[in-house]
């Protein structure tokens, strides 16, 4: 196990830039921030264990190099880790093997823990002991950097069976679509601009209130992005909700409520008032508008589940590996197949669908 802080050591990574694959994970904190804040980057290759002080270097010439080189970055469940790259580093991995994705393709437990797949490969017992530990804090502790280190040095069987398993099953493609999705999303920067469709609740409110809703959570989004704080920090979903529904009548009565709120924001009250009592201009009401589903589509949908249940069960995968119901949803409600299914998914599930449901042929 080798400790990286300075740029002379940080050249040790250079080493990977002929290498194939090169296991990676990182350690984060993000508590407090809307931002993961990345704290370590563990590499481990062959019998190479290094472990990158992500904070000291910083936007290290070398460290940019390695996340960029050719090599598959091989990571389990590696969303966020890509989200921590993404913000500390402005760089993503070029190619990607995420091990979770590879253990549902090929059948085993949707979402598998990295624990359980290590146990599962290998017969170790992994320690959880130091999840939620503080990865910035100086010097790291020597549990924590076994916990860091075991998490590339376990990872290299897992890779090299679910390589196999994927080619065996013709499922490499799959796979590679679920990873070059999850570095396109990563690199994305574009904020949701409607940001009401994505709360249940707002099936309930009026198209004035859902303009309000809308206007409220972008404000609230962008500050939460711009000081790099917890959305729930700034306005939670409920309190919003609450105050598009009824509007305060005044200033005091805005201010009343927000006393009474267990939850309700300390900082930034006036700023979030004037969003909240400025009119509602043509701008904000052109917008889609958030609605509970019809008879017709709850029934078409469960009718697709039925489909998908059936067809996952054929390929030996978890339904919602296949197909999630706010996939359906997307798919009958906006007559569109959304980003995830536009693969290998569609290519499955596109003619079941049709005779199923003859419309869904047509979008």
């Amino acid at each position: 196990m080798e400790w990286l802080s300075d740029r002379e050591a940080a050249q040790r990574l250079r080493q990977f830039d002929t290498a194939v694959a090169v296991m990676v994970d990182t350690e984060f904190v993000r508590e407090r921030t809307y931002y993961p804040e990345l704290a370590l980057i563990q590499v481990g290759h062959a019998d190479q264990t290094l472990l990158v002080d992500a904070p000291a270097l910083g936007r290290d010439a070398s460290l940019l190099a390695f996340v960029e080189n050719p090599a598959v970055k091989v990571m389990h469940s590696a969303s966020e880790d890509l989200q921590a790259f993404q913000y500390a580093l402005g760089v993503l991995p070029g190619k990607l093997f995420d091990t979770q994705v590879a253990a549902a393709l090929c059948g085993l437990d949707a979402g598998m823990s990295f624990q359980k797949l290590v146990a599962h490969f290998t017969g170790v017992q992994l320690e959880k002991g130091e999840t939620r530990s503080d990865w910035l804090q100086r010097p790291l502790s020597e549990a924590q950097l076994k916990y860091a280190a075991d998490d590339v040095r376990y990872l290299h069987a897992p890779y090299e069976a679910l390589k196999t398993r994927l080619q065996e099953l013709s499922r490499q493609d799959w796979h590679a679509e679920d990873c070059d999705r999850m570095i396109r999303v990563a690199a994305k920067s574009e904020r949701d601009e409607h940001p009401h469709l994505a709360v249940r609740a707002a099936q309930n409110l009026s198209a004035e209130a859902q303009s309000r809703l809308c206007r409220l959570l972008q404000w609230r989004d962008q500050l939460a992005e711009a000081s790099n704080r917890p959305k729930t920090w700034i306005l939670d979903t409920p309190l919003a909700v609450q105050l598009s529904e009824q509007p305060p009548t005044d200033a005091s009565d805005f201010r009343r409520r927000l006393d009474a709120y267990a939850k309700s924001p300390r900082r930034h009250r006036d700023d979030l008032w004037q969003e909240l009592s400025r009119p509602l201009a043509q701008a904000d009401r052109d917008i889609p508008l958030a609605r509970a589903l019809m008879p017709t589509e709850q029934q078409q949908i469960k009718q697709l589940q039925g489909v998908v249940a059936t067809h996952a069960k054929q390929l030996g995968i978890d339904e919602s590996v296949l197909c999630s119901r706010r996939h359906l949803e997307t798919l009958i409600v906006d007559k569109r197949w959304s980003d995830t299914l536009s693969g290998w998914r569609r290519r499955q599930l596109a003619d079941a669908f049709a005779r199923t449901i003859p419309a869904t042929e047509t979008y």
